[in-house]
């Protein structure tokens, strides 16, 4: 940003006026905000103006802009001239508005959009230009609106489109999705939720399409037909709650002979109507069956199960409480099956026996009380789900057959033990999920088997402790969760033999180095929770990272309100430390030496630590950074960073701290600063700010994220106020250089007058009454007033006597004049020079008596200048 404190005031004001009359100009966006871009250049943005309350679309949107999101906001109508210029844009979002028109060729600008969605809006019909010029757009999503209509031709301009979603409208007939149809790259097609009663082949005006993907749930249809080969692509099919008495007219198997996955659901016909259907589709390797319990006790998996190529069997919502020992007899063929959101309270012993191929078996959501015998007979099996269920116990036998398991998900039961043999059969196990159960203590089921395990997660459960040597057996562990509600004992060697852990998330009551041993960390998540009951003696170490040398991220959140301090050693070790965020941990300062030893970190996060001031040595140690967060303390002033040396930070948080007035010269030390968040401050609105004002609406590199919706807080009056909106024009003149003109100004009037008064005083009073006889000679000369002396006599004092003797007898006694003498002709009262005036106007001529006294005399001298 130029200096602008040397520039005259008139200059300034009009440079500001035209940067404020050109929004675009300004970084940051008055309703919008720009979101990081992964283009090095920045020449890409991602623009988010989504839970604005926006009426009408910004103007001030960049247009090097490749994403826009303007979700959640009121606005009606989409024009030509809102998004004119758009000619990079990808995706655009219009969800969740009140749009009930768009004009013609709005788009007309966007020649690069890929994804436009329009979801949920009050569009009634589509015209035949509104997507004019868009002949790149592949995805068209214009769900849940009120479209009943489509113009022929409305996506004649759209060659690429491949998905169109437009669900939940109200589409009622097969001409009305015709338009549609005709799309040569047309691969997706949601049609759920409309008023369609038929869907028919022979009315579709089309000879082959490519489509893969069709959804034609809720639509209670009267009539399915294919009676022409028009779907040789079509490989999915979503039918759900289709209505009722469906005729299903597939009289020619090739027709689906690509469907590979039925979705079935709710649809109220006759179970030899359903035998009709999957006779159909006999190439099915994925069949869903959602809310269909009575047809399922009447044989329909057993119809399913003999299509031969069926794979992947799907029952869910369908209340079943037991699985019998026929229900799935015939389906040997399965490798995946899932009973998710079901009421299973129990399975028959054989239930599952049949499944010789079973490899997948989900059955989340349910309400079994322990693992099903059928279970342990199928050593086929590689996933298993069994999380969301009530799971009290686990025996030793429950997976002794599953010799192939590499994943068990037993998420949020109520195991509260493991046993020792529980896991010594799983050789290939390698993911295992434990999390939100009721364990106390990991006991011996980690120290003798799972050699392959490569993800444990034990996150919220109710240990008391972790011992030496827990998770011995544990070589290819790479990924430990480890955090709970409440702290719990760690002994010293409690993660030994864990020398490939790359991920840890764990719960401590201080900082101890029991991380030693893990020299492949690289991912560190660190919940302080200091609790009495298991700490009596809290101390932590000064350097309980030093071997972790491979460590790229630490995060710590401490959950206790104690003010302990923290080591200057705190880090040391961790030269490839990258991201550091520490929550809650450092109070109200920081040590100047902390980042001594993390020469490589790019991104720090100290948040919600009460950190009033920081010095500028503190960052030295971390030239690279690029992003700082200190958000959530208590900061009041940012001249730190005018020393920090950050020259590549560019991303600075600083939301909800105490910040009232902002000295904008600090930006000037931050030559990489693209993103400034100061939301929440207590800004001031005054001229202390004016600076900062000016600078946050002119400068063309860094985005003040929300800065058009920063609130005054001070002074009292503005209250609630914007922060822009405050008028710094009256602060634009320096007032000490206002000062100094008018003490300058003050000065020199002095000396002028005070020169005058000594040199040209008696010259300026003679200019005076000149110009004053001036005036008074034109004034008797319009008025045309005659004489009534015949001379005025001007003399000195002094020569009194030679007038009364000499003068007066000759020219008045025996020339008879009529002479105007000041002591007896003056008028008493009047100003002298005023007398002076009116004698010599009113005489037609003037006497002087020259003498030496008369050439001495001030009044004598202004007579004969008058005179004269």
């Amino acid at each position: 940003m130029p200096d602008l404190g040397s520039c005259p005031p008139v200059l300034v004001s009009l440079l500001c006026f035209l940067l404020l009359q050109h929004s675009t100009w300004s970084f940051s966006l008055k309703n919008c905000t720009i979101s990081d871009s992964d283009d090095e250049n920045g020449n890409d943005v991602y623009v988010s103006c989504d839970y604005r309350y926006l009426t009408v679309i910004p103007d001030d949107i960049p247009q090097n802009a490749v994403s826009l999101n303007l979700c959640e906001n009121h606005i009606t109508r989409i024009t030509r001239a809102e998004l004119r210029g758009l000619s990079k844009l990808v995706t655009a979002q219009f969800d969740v508005n009140r749009i009930s028109a768009v004009e013609d060729e709005a788009f007309a600008d966007m020649v690069e959009l890929r994804f436009l969605s329009m979801n949920d809006n009050k569009l009634t019909n589509l015209t035949e230009k509104m997507f004019q010029g868009l002949s790149k757009l592949e995805e068209l999503y214009l769900s849940d609106n009120e479209i009943s209509f489509l113009t022929p031709r409305a996506f004649q301009s759209l060659p690429r489109l491949r998905s169109v979603g437009l669900t939940n409208n109200y589409l009622s007939k097969m001409t009305d999705i015709h338009p549609i149809l005709k799309l040569p790259a047309l691969i997706s097609l949601q049609l759920a939720f409309n008023r369609l009663e038929y869907f028919q082949t022979d009315r579709i005006p089309v000879k082959l399409s490519n489509l893969t993907y069709l959804d034609l749930s809720l639509n209670f249809l009267r009539k399915f037909s294919i009676t022409r080969h028009v779907f040789p692509n079509l490989s999915s099919l979503v039918f759900n709650e289709c209505g009722y008495n469906i005729q299903w007219d597939v009289k020619n198997k090739t027709f689906l002979r690509s469907l590979t996955r039925l979705s079935l659901s709710g649809i109220y016909i006759s179970f030899d109507s359903y035998r009709a259907i999957l006779q159909t589709t006999s190439s099915l390797k994925q069949l869903e069956f959602s809310n269909m319990k009575s047809w399922l006790d009447q044989g329909l998996v057993e119809t399913a199960c003999q299509i031969p190529s069926l794979r992947t069997l799907v029952l869910t919502g369908c209340s079943l409480k037991t699985i019998d020992d026929k229900l799935l007899q015939s389906c040997s063929q399965i490798t995946h099956l899932n009973l998710n959101f079901n009421s299973l309270l129990e399975m028959f012993e054989h239930s599952l026996q049949s499944l010789t191929q079973l490899r997948i078996l989900s059955m989340s959501n349910n309400e079994l009380s322990k693992l099903p015998v059928t279970i342990r007979g199928i050593s086929t099996l590689e996933v298993l789900d069994l999380s969301y269920n009530s799971v009290k116990e686990l025996d030793c036998l429950d997976f002794k057959n599953l010799t192939n398991l590499t994943s068990l998900n037993l998420q949020n039961n109520h195991v509260s033990t493991l046993q020792g043999c529980l896991f010594e059969n799983l050789k290939e196990l390698k993911e295992l999920n434990l999390r939100l159960n009721s364990l106390d203590f990991v006991g011996n089921a980690f120290k003798l088997n799972l050699q392959k395990l490569e993800s444990l997660n034990l996150d919220k459960n109710d240990f008391k402790a972790i011992r030496d040597g827990d998770f011995r057996s544990l070589f290819s562990l790479q990924e430990l969760n480890l955090q709970t509600d409440d702290s719990y004992r760690i002994d010293h060697e409690a993660l030994e033999g864990l020398g490939n852990l790359q991920t840890l998330r764990i719960t401590c009551p201080f900082l101890t180095v029991i991380f030693e041993s893990l020299q492949s960390l690289q991912n560190l998540s660190i919940v302080l929770v200091f609790n009495d009951h298991h700490n009596s003696h809290r101390r932590d170490d000064d350097s309980p990272f030093s071997n972790l040398t491979l460590l790229k991220r630490l995060e710590i959140k401490k959950q206790t309100t104690d003010k302990g301090g923290t080591s200057t050693d705190l880090l040391s070790g961790l030269r490839s430390l990258e991201f550091f965020r520490a929550e809650n941990f450092f109070k109200e300062s920081v040590h100047l030496d902390t980042f001594r030893f993390t020469p490589k970190l790019k991104n720090l996060q100290i948040v919600h630590s009460d950190l009033s001031d920081l010095t500028p040595e503190l960052f030295w140690y971390i030239p690279d950074l690029k992003e700082l967060d200190l958000s959530n303390n208590k900061l009041k002033s940012l001249d730190f960073l005018a020393q920090a040396k950050l020259l590549a930070l560019s991303v600075l948080k600083l939301s909800n701290n105490d910040l009232s007035v902002i000295n904008e010269t600090v930006f000037q030390f931050l030559p990489a600063l693209r993103y400034l968040d100061l939301s929440d401050n207590p800004l001031t609105c005054e001229c202390s700010n004016s600076g900062f004002m000016q600078w946050i609406q002119t400068n063309n590199q860094t985005q003040v994220v929300n800065g058009y919706q920063y609130i005054c807080a001070f002074p009292v009056r503005r209250q609630e106020e914007h922060f822009l909106d405050f008028d710094v024009h009256s602060c634009w003149m320096d007032r000490s250089f206002l000062c100094f003109i008018s003490s300058t100004c003050l000065i020199m009037f002095v000396l002028l007058t005070s020169f005058i008064y000594h040199f040209l005083r008696w010259h300026l009073t003679y200019a005076y009454y000149l110009f004053l006889a001036f005036l008074y000679d034109n004034s008797r000369k319009k008025a045309g007033t005659p004489h009534r002396y015949d001379a005025f006599i001007s003399y000195n004092v002094h020569d009194e006597a030679w007038v009364y003797r000499e003068l007066l007898p000759v020219l008045e006694g025996q020339q008879g004049w009529r002479l105007c003498l000041h002591h007896r002709d003056f008028e008493p009262g009047k100003a002298i020079v005023e007398n002076i005036t009116d004698a010599i106007y009113s005489s037609r001529k003037t006497l002087c008596v020259i003498s030496h006294h008369y050439l001495q005399s001030e009044w004598c001298s202004r007579e004969i200048q008058m005179a004269r």
